[in-house]
């Protein structure tokens, strides 16, 4: 496995030719003071200009025609995270991308893997590697094309989309 950051793994979306599809399967990716957490929990206003640069990577991936899917497996009921990730995830929408929610108990812990990761194109995958610690930062992509590792990750993916349900309809259970 090769680990990529910055622009190299912003290759991978600009060379994808149909689809980039993202696991997520931790319940937190950012510490109880993450500043557009509080201000979400605060009920403060937000600009998301932090988020604009991946909104831009959305659409202009989205505009080729390439697909940009996320599925993000969690624990019910909702921790403070996944509240504030599923109200910013409307702009993910907006920018293009196909975001579905799994609760955790609707599938089996054997049929998931304990790692995020993207697919690109059914044929390369990019394991989401973070810094050490529960609330570890990305630090970007180890990535393989192993027809192995590839084909069980394509069949997760299959299984966990199939009973994914879309944002747009989806409430916390």
């Amino acid at each position: 496995m090769l680990l990529v950051q910055g622009d190299a793994f912003n290759k991978l979306f600009h060379e994808a030719k149909r689809e980039a599809f993202h696991l997520e399967v931790r319940d937190d990716y950012y510490p109880a003071d993450y500043p557009p957490l509080v201000r979400f929990l605060n009920g403060e206003p937000e600009h998301y200009d932090w988020f604009q640069p991946w909104l831009n990577q959305v659409r202009k991936t989205t505009g080729r025609g390439v697909a940009v899917n996320r599925a993000r497996v969690v624990t019910v009921p909702h921790n403070d995270y996944t509240r504030y990730a599923k109200h910013v995830a409307r702009l993910n929408v907006e920018a293009g991308e196909d975001v579905r929610y799994l609760p955790r108990h609707m599938i089996a812990i054997d049929d998931l893997t304990t790692d995020d990761w993207w697919l690109f194109d059914d044929s390369i995958v990019s394991f989401t590697v973070f810094e050490p610690g529960p609330n570890g930062r990305w630090v970007g992509g180890a990535v393989t094309t192993d027809p192995a590792i590839v084909e069980y990750v394509r069949t997760v993916k299959n299984r966990v989309w199939s009973l994914s349900i879309p944002l747009s309809e989806y409430g916390e259970p």
